[in-house]
């Protein structure tokens, strides 16, 4: 189990797009539902945002997940009509205790 375990307060759906071909020399592209995942939202600090601003991102959530989530950059984590874009996600130093996601909020198409 992991260190933060208790701390992950609510679930997140993880959704993942699936480009195939369609037949007639294109491609679409349809969301798939992964998983559904413990997590814990929370919002950046000002230096956070800065941060990302820096380098060309967005960020408006911090998402932490249990360690070895399948959660990747583009995925898209969904709560009550909240749509989060993964822009990263990564490990801290310390190996298995939690898996941390940095979201833009998205606005749903559907």
């Amino acid at each position: 189990m992991s260190v933060v375990s208790h701390l992950l307060n609510t679930t997140v759906e993880v959704w993942r797009a699936e480009t195939v071909d369609d037949g007639g020399g294109g491609q679409s592209t349809t969301w798939q539902q992964i998983s559904t995942q413990r997590a814990r939202l929370s919002q950046p600090s000002a230096r956070e945002r800065q941060a990302a601003d820096q380098s060309g991102a967005e960020l408006t959530h911090i998402v932490y997940l249990t360690p070895g989530a399948d959660v990747r950059r583009r995925d898209e984590l969904r709560r009550d009509g909240l749509v989060l874009k993964v822009i990263a996600a990564f490990e801290p130093s310390e190996p298995g205790t939690y898996l941390r996601a940095d979201c833009t909020a998205r606005q749903p198409t559907s």
